[in-house]
């Protein structure tokens, strides 16, 4: 079961991988014919300087547009960093957390863990709700959650690759600074930047590819920023220096820049969050109408429109499921270790035909093993 590209023999099958992840062809039919030489510049992205007027052209127009798409207010640094949002996690407490004070952290899953974690090695932090003793089939209700005014800060993970969650409303924390790894949501939906005091995630997902991390951050939140930091970790100095302090991950600064203008030329942020409901709606339906055949993983208030996780009845079906649905070009649908059974990942580029191809396979299955 493959996709064939317009005006190639090349075929593509369906990738459902949680990341890095499929990318918009569009995109990276772009990426194809810029690939040796970049407009104007004579050399591929990968071969120019960091600090040759092509490549400052690449990084300005990419933040430009971020700006537009995401409506990005003149009091936010756009940065453009490396080592993903696991290095974000040690980077955020070493810039924002002052000794003697204290950051809460909202657990939805293991990467929510995984922040608090690293937290905890560098400062003071707390658990402000967690979920886990459900084995994380939902987010915590906004009545669950314990924020301290006097908060250096709270941290939540706005979706769960893992456990198919997703939290569609952010929390409510009054006057601290609320900060957000979106490594699995980002640029899938409008946002108001406006209630976030930084906001971040790897770019592999809906993004373009693995090498960049977004980060954006209010001005007013650097200046707490302590002094003598090592620079490659100091979110000040890689502000002042417009993410050039290094060499940055020039190519995938490149992709994400076309990916954001894929997204703005089909009508923004409204229209991939339609085109996202419209896919998850599809598959939600197929587990609902299976009779408890497929068992959906996350609650329904919880559900993802990335990260579609379920179960079969038995571990051998699921086993039977993923060998034949990788064999007719419906690949990557294998769960997470910690959840099991399946997870189809449909990012904002995943197409809805692909969609539509594993729910007609999932019912051909159940047909056939039920």
């Amino acid at each position: 079961m493959t996709q064939t590209v317009k005006e190639t023999k090349v075929e593509r099958i369906y990738n459902f991988s949680a990341g890095p992840a499929v990318l918009p062809l569009e995109v990276l039919e772009q990426v194809q014919r810029d690939l040796l030489s970049y407009p104007g510049a004579g050399m591929s992205v990968m071969e120019m300087s960091h600090r040759s007027a092509p490549f400052e052209g690449i990084i300005h127009t990419a933040e430009a547009d971020l700006r537009t798409l995401l409506n990005i207010p003149a009091n936010y640094k756009v940065l453009y960093l490396q080592g993903g949002a696991s290095l974000q996690f040690s980077m955020i407490p070493m810039n924002f957390l002052p000794a003697g004070a204290e950051a809460s952290y909202i657990i939805s899953g293991v990467w929510a863990q995984t922040a608090y974690k690293e937290a905890l090695k560098l400062g003071k932090a707390r658990v402000a709700a967690s979920t886990e003793s459900e084995n994380f089939t939902r987010v915590p209700t906004q009545n669950e959650i314990q924020i301290d005014p006097q908060d250096a800060y709270a941290h939540f993970t706005s979706n769960n690759t893992i456990y198919g969650t997703q939290s569609l409303v952010e929390p409510e924390v009054g006057d601290v600074s609320l900060l957000c790894d979106a490594s699995s949501d980002i640029l899938s939906r409008p946002l108001d930047i406006t209630k976030y005091a930084m906001l971040y995630g790897g770019a592999q997902k809906n993004a373009g590819i693995a090498g960049t991390t977004l980060v954006i951050v209010r001005e007013d939140l650097l200046a707490r920023v302590p002094k003598n930091l090592p620079s490659m970790l100091d979110y000040r100095l890689m502000a002042e220096k417009e993410s050039l302090f290094n060499t940055p991950s020039a190519f995938a600064i490149y992709v994400n820049g076309l990916v954001v203008k894929w997204l703005l030329s089909i009508g923004g942020l409204p229209e991939i969050e339609r085109r996202n409901q419209e896919k998850a709606a599809l598959l939600y339906a197929a587990i609902d109408a299976s009779g408890g055949f497929y068992r959906g993983h996350s609650q329904l208030t919880s559900r993802s429109l990335m990260n579609v996780t379920f179960r079969l009845p038995s571990e051998e079906l699921e086993k039977k499921f993923v060998k034949e649905s990788t064999a007719i070009g419906l690949d990557g649908l294998k769960g997470h270790r910690s959840v099991g059974g399946l997870r189809a990942s449909i990012y904002n580029a995943f197409p809805k035909e692909g969609v539509e191809a594993l729910v007609a396979f999932m019912k051909d299955f159940q047909a056939k093993n039920g």
